[in-house]
């Protein structure tokens, strides 16, 4: 029987793949984060909060999860703990922890809801008050600080534009 020869290998790529590669092709192309919607939010948002956080972060040992779930409580009292994570779009664990340190801190108090055994029923104590009523002050002081590099009309924009794309998330 005659051997039948063997194919040759070639280190040469299929021509779809190198063009592929010399164009990057959509699917395989880096996201320039820069440019990035997402991105540029959350790095706006990170900015922000970091500088009130710096306000508030060692005069009274809490962080900015801790921070946003007093304001909520402040705004809303009676909530549960996933009411606080859904009104915060935080992580139900990273609400929980927080929860769990301003309560064993004495900062927000927690209690069987009366009608439903299973939800507890979070609020602020008189220690949780005199810390938000300190740091909201800064809070909205360091707000105006990055709203004045606006116009007042960009402000207004700015305010319809983040509605508009919060509403649309939501839908």
């Amino acid at each position: 029987m005659p051997v039948q020869a063997k194919p040759k290998h070639t280190s040469a790529k299929p021509a779809a793949t190198e063009s592929a590669v010399a164009g990057k092709s959509s699917e395989h192309a880096p996201i320039e984060l820069e440019n990035f919607l997402p991105y540029r939010l959350s790095i706006l948002s990170n900015t922000v909060s970091q500088a009130i956080a710096n306000d508030y972060q060692q005069r009274y040992d809490i962080g900015v999860t801790e921070w946003r779930v007093m304001a909520v409580l402040a705004r809303f009292d009676g909530l549960s703990a996933r009411e606080v994570a859904e009104r915060t779009a935080m992580d139900k664990v990273a609400v929980s922890r927080a929860l769990s340190r301003l309560v064993a801190s004495g900062r927000v108090s927690r209690s069987i809801h009366s009608d439903d055994k299973r939800r507890s029923v979070l609020g602020l104590t008189a220690a949780g008050w005199a810390i938000h009523d300190d740091v909201a002050p800064m809070a909205r002081a360091r707000e105006r600080q990055v709203l004045a590099k606006l116009d007042a009309e960009e402000r207004v924009w700015l305010e319809r534009i983040l509605n508009k794309l919060d509403g649309r998330l939501s839908d």
